[in-house]
């Protein structure tokens, strides 16, 4: 059943030509004896770690179900395991053709307003487990940011204002330039690439990371 699970993860990806791949990694050179796990260390991008703690960014897509299930499952997981040592952010980067970027500007001003996490949840439930997959129109986007805690009006005063869009922008212009090729992908520290979301494999790299820093 573990094995089973593990290769569940290993292929759960949405690929950026709008169709399911399978994303099989092989081994990586690590960037120093310590770390371990599959994995790319990026040329030309600076390693943003800082000892104690380990930066996942999840580049994902919201209407993208492997995404959905990486956030409610194998995130949640290596919450679970590192605690404050860990810090997770999602990057939106769409490859689901043919939908608006609402959830992903949405998301942003939620982030900038102290709410990102909850309106990443909300925004994953309603579009996932709602079945709401059509225009998020501002009658909906009330009830969500009504239910994330956050005032509408200030909210959609921020939307308006083109910030969220521009940060969202900014993001997916990073991920073009780190080559993401498929969502979820995950990027530790700055410059580490994992080759697969195997939870069991971002949990060596990230617990290699940690373990390296105690023997500085």
């Amino acid at each position: 059943m573990v094995n089973r699970q593990r290769a569940q993860w290993a292929s759960a990806v949405c690929a950026v030509v709008w169709s399911v791949v399978v994303l099989w990694g092989s081994p990586a050179t690590a960037a120093s004896p310590e770390l371990k796990g599959k994995f790319e260390v990026l040329k030309g991008e600076v390693s943003t770690h800082t000892p104690g703690k380990v930066k996942l960014i999840e580049f994902a897509d919201f209407y993208c179900p492997h995404c959905h299930r990486f956030d409610g499952e194998g995130l949640a997981l290596l919450q679970k395991e590192f605690g404050n040592k860990l810090e997770a952010t999602m990057v939106g980067f769409p490859v689901i053709h043919g939908k608006l970027p609402t959830p992903f500007d949405m998301y942003e001003q939620a982030k900038m307003m102290g709410k990102g996490n909850e309106m990443k949840a909300v925004l994953f439930r309603t579009i996932h487990t709602d079945k709401v997959t059509g225009v998020l129109d501002r009658s909906l986007r009330e009830v969500l940011i009504k239910e994330v805690g956050l005032d509408p009006k200030a909210f959609e005063e921020g939307m308006a204002s083109g910030k969220p869009a521009k940060i969202f922008e900014e993001g997916r212009k990073w991920g073009e330039r780190i080559k993401v090729q498929q969502t979820p992908t995950v990027l530790i520290d700055g410059n580490i690439k994992a080759e697969t979301i195997d939870p069991e494999n971002l949990k060596l790299i990230i617990q290699s990371i940690l373990d390296a820093d105690k023997k500085k």
